[in-house]
């Protein structure tokens, strides 16, 4: 295997205004993006909202995309429908569907993105198209992570995007990680560890992302008080990576 990983903080944002035509700022960088990877990532990345702040709603005419909440809370709005989203809540969101983000909180609302190219096309308009804590259902899932375990994205969304989950290692607990026809990325969200591909050995803090590119591999390892982090599997199929 090769020894290339995308590692990225988010310790220097870009501000940005009027974020989907939404009044106010925000404050976002981009974590990983399709080049340099196989697999079709549009990108993942970091998205920040302050109290009362305000994600425009917006329609995916050609990307699906998950929102996993890191920090703070808020209420997402699907097809004019609203739901409470807390740390460790995700939001599947496919191709077509609406969607807005808005702090409801009184501290900053923090939250992880990937993007994702569909294979099909958008699916006809519904009233019922959102399960609450379910991983089972059509066009758009709110899940919290935490407490019903890892969500297959592909019930979901029609592209490549996989298995999502919140893992968390025990106190100097490893984890394996092989990029065989498979890319990872990985957020790391409380305590701190290292990850080892090869020879080379890198920091684990909140607020790191590693990605892993095709036919590369590495160990995650906790540190003394455990390592907890947001993990999502992109499915490269062999077609496009011969």
């Amino acid at each position: 295997m090769r020894e290339s990983v995308v590692v990225a903080t988010i310790h220097d944002p870009a501000d940005v205004h009027g974020v989907h035509s939404a009044e106010g700022h925000s404050r976002w960088t981009c974590l990983a993006r399709r080049t340099g990877l196989h697999g079709r990532w549009e990108a993942v990345e970091w998205a920040w909202l302050p109290p009362g702040g305000v994600s425009g709603e917006h329609r995916h005419s050609r990307t699906e995309e998950l929102y996993f909440v890191l920090d703070g809370q808020g209420e997402i709005t699907l097809d004019g429908r609203r739901y409470p989203v807390r740390p460790g809540t995700t939001v599947l969101t496919a191709l077509g569907r609406r969607h807005g983000l808005r702090n409801t909180g009184r501290q900053p609302l923090s939250w992880l993105v990937i993007e994702i190219p569909a294979d099909a096309d958008p699916p006809p308009s519904t009233k019922d198209t959102v399960m609450h804590n379910s991983a089972h259902v059509s066009h758009a899932v709110v899940a919290d992570l935490r407490r019903s375990g890892p969500v297959d994205a592909a019930t979901v969304l029609t592209g490549p995007l996989r298995t999502v989950r919140v893992t968390r290692l025990h106190p100097r607990g490893t984890a394996e990680l092989a990029a065989r026809d498979v890319e990872h990325t990985v957020y790391v969200t409380d305590g701190v560890g290292t990850v080892e591909t090869g020879a080379t050995t890198v920091a684990l803090a909140p607020g790191v992302s590693v990605t892993l590119p095709l036919g590369t591999g590495a160990r995650v390892r906790a540190g003394a008080d455990g390592l907890e982090y947001f993990h999502a599997v992109l499915d490269v199929p062999r077609e496009d990576h011969q």
